[in-house]
């Protein structure tokens, strides 16, 4: 027998955890993989497209070329490319005879709205940066150093239990004392299942993370908006008539009317602004999916932690609306799953608990390590027809 006890306590003391402290959890994800994605294509690619154009503009010199007048000195026609390029304005004659202008002035700010796009994409990011990942960040240290303290407890309650059976002379008095330690409830620990019973009645992370997709949603469409109305509308236009006649050339007879242009940089201009719907466009069908993650719990890590003694918000029907910061946190526990070293046990202990035949008597980790230990999770029934023969 008493290598079978020896063989149980190393199997217990295997089973403990490593106490892990000091500078810990130092690769604590605070974002969502697809939060990330969605940050970094939101923020990313306007600065790309950004680098595009200007890389265009450096390489290719003046992004027009102005066709002057057969008499133009090459200094004049360096000087009709920078005036038609600064003013940027189509004049277009009508029925009437009178001039109408167009502003070309989306091919200028090109780069800089890229530039303000980009920056606009990243305020929801700052937004959860600075109002959920400090209380989030301690939320998640707490729970998941709470989640593996608990499995550890139970590991060191069954090993308590297996020296407490060593010693007993009588098994009756061991069996009693651990039916009333179940009837009293003795083995649970509570903290951390009444910490999460009060984060499912906070919405503070909840609505910082509805808020932050719901800015992503609204800046996307409002660039929708800016790109059907300001891009569009010169989206075609490779050539345009440029009006050099203002300041001193203003009373010069021999300098034409108007003057025609051509954008060499329209393939640019087309190219970053088809590119930019088409991401933004897949970009929205992720937002909606992190949004809707919130609409449903997590069950499967709460029924793996289930089977903790303290831990049996599932079983209690605790869970209610899905839309509060309890989810937010499951959301990021799964994220961190790395993190929880419990998890791992615990899900083998429930594939193991679930092919054992004696599953009516397996409810915690402490029933099927008791079990594992060479004791049984429930008085042996000799014992119990024992009592019922001295007790007719």
């Amino acid at each position: 027998m008493s290598l079978a006890h020896t063989a149980a306590e190393y199997m217990l003391s295997d089973a403990l955890l490593p106490d892990r402290r000091g500078p810990r959890l130092k690769g604590l994800r605070l974002e969502l993989p697809l939060d990330q994605m969605v940050k970094f294509v939101a923020v990313g690619f306007p600065l790309l497209l950004m680098s595009l154009a200007f890389a265009q503009e450096f390489s290719s010199g003046s992004p027009i070329n102005c066709f002057s007048p057969s008499n133009f000195s090459i200094r004049q026609a360096a000087y009709v490319d920078s005036s038609c390029w600064d003013s940027l304005v189509h004049h277009e004659q009508e029925e009437s005879g009178q001039y109408k202008t167009k502003s070309l002035w989306p091919h200028k700010a090109l780069p800089y709205s890229m530039l303000a796009l980009a920056v606009v994409m990243y305020l929801p990011v700052l937004l959860w940066q600075y109002a959920a990942v400090p209380a989030l960040s301690s939320d998640l240290l707490f729970i998941i150093s709470e989640l593996d303290k608990s499995y550890n407890r139970s590991i060191r309650l069954v090993q308590h239990m297996v020296k407490i059976r060593q010693k007993s002379s009588d098994p009756h008095v061991f069996w009693d004392e651990l039916e009333k330690a179940r009837k009293e409830r003795y083995f649970e620990f509570p903290l951390l299942e009444r910490y999460l019973a009060c984060k499912q009645r906070s919405h503070s992370l909840v609505a910082t993370y509805l808020l932050r997709n719901s800015l992503l949603l609204l800046f996307t469409s409002a660039t929708y908006l800016y790109l059907g109305h300001f891009h569009l509308d010169v989206f075609f236009q490779e050539e345009f008539s440029c009006s050099i006649k203002t300041g001193l050339l203003s009373d010069e007879t021999h300098i034409p009317d108007l003057i025609t242009c051509r954008l060499t940089s329209l393939s640019v201009f087309q190219i970053v602004s088809l590119s930019t719907v088409a991401i933004y466009t897949l970009m929205v069908p992720v937002i909606i999916y992190n949004l809707t993650q919130l609409c449903q719990w997590d069950k499967r890590l709460l029924s793996i932690y289930e089977m903790l003694p303290a831990f049996d918000l599932l079983s209690r029907k605790m869970l209610g609306c899905p839309i509060n910061d309890l989810n937010v946190i499951l959301l990021f526990l799964r994220a961190n799953i790395s993190e929880l070293i419990s998890f791992s046990w615990l899900n083998v202990l429930c594939v193991l608990k679930d092919t054992t035949a004696q599953k009516h008597n397996i409810d915690t980790v402490v029933d099927f390590m008791t079990l594992l230990a060479g004791l049984e999770p429930s008085k042996p029934k000799h014992l119990t027809h024992q009592v019922y023969d001295e007790n007719p």
